[in-house]
């Protein structure tokens, strides 16, 4: 991520000592000592380790609200479910270092203000994705989708093969499921 102005540099390097070192044990002072910066000028950026997250979270899910947005406004269609899965993929591929963070913080999530944030996002996404009166298993069906799109950054991040050729196949499983669950027939 080469981003320039001040507030991205503390974001970038909040993050890399956040995943080198954990959340919990990184301090304002080591973030301000690896920008070569002093701790006043951070503070007049961010005041506290969650602020910066807070920011990092709202910068970088903006697609995501961009993609929630434009699936609330359309019909729920089979075609407008797969596009809203394409445009997730191709967030989610932006956002990478921030969920690296929520996968390997899971704990810090729990108390941060963001955890519930990004939950509601996720449910918002799964009632984009699900027909309104989807079984158990359909809602399931979409959930998962999701979650092997979020999983599939992580579990194929190490494993061998071009980048977009990886995004791509876990877009596949990720519209098999939710073609499954959108022709399915509600169960009465």
């Amino acid at each position: 991520m080469a981003r320039g102005n001040t507030r991205q540099r503390i974001q970038d390097v909040a993050l890399e000592l956040f995943g080198e070192q954990g959340y919990e044990k990184t301090s304002l002072r080591e973030i301000a000592e690896r920008l070569d910066v002093t701790k006043a000028a951070l503070y007049y950026h961010f005041k506290t380790k969650e602020d910066i997250i807070i920011s990092l979270f709202q910068d970088l899910t903006r697609p995501l609200d961009e993609v929630i947005e434009w699936g609330r406004t359309q019909p729920g269609t089979l075609d407008v479910k797969l596009e809203i899965l394409r445009r997730y993929s191709k967030a989610l591929f932006g956002a990478e270092p921030l969920f690296r963070f929520m996968q390997e913080n899971q704990a810090t999530m729990r108390e941060l203000s963001i955890g519930e944030m990004f939950k509601e996002r996720m449910h918002a996404m799964v009632d984009l994705l699900k027909e309104p009166d989807a079984s158990m298993a359909d809602r399931i069906r979409c959930f998962t989708a999701l979650f092997s799109m979020h999983a599939g950054m992580f579990v194929l991040k190490d494993m061998e093969g071009d980048p977009e050729e990886k995004r791509i196949s876990v877009l596949e499983v990720a519209s098999d499921l939710v073609t499954q669950a959108h022709h399915n027939p509600p169960r009465s």
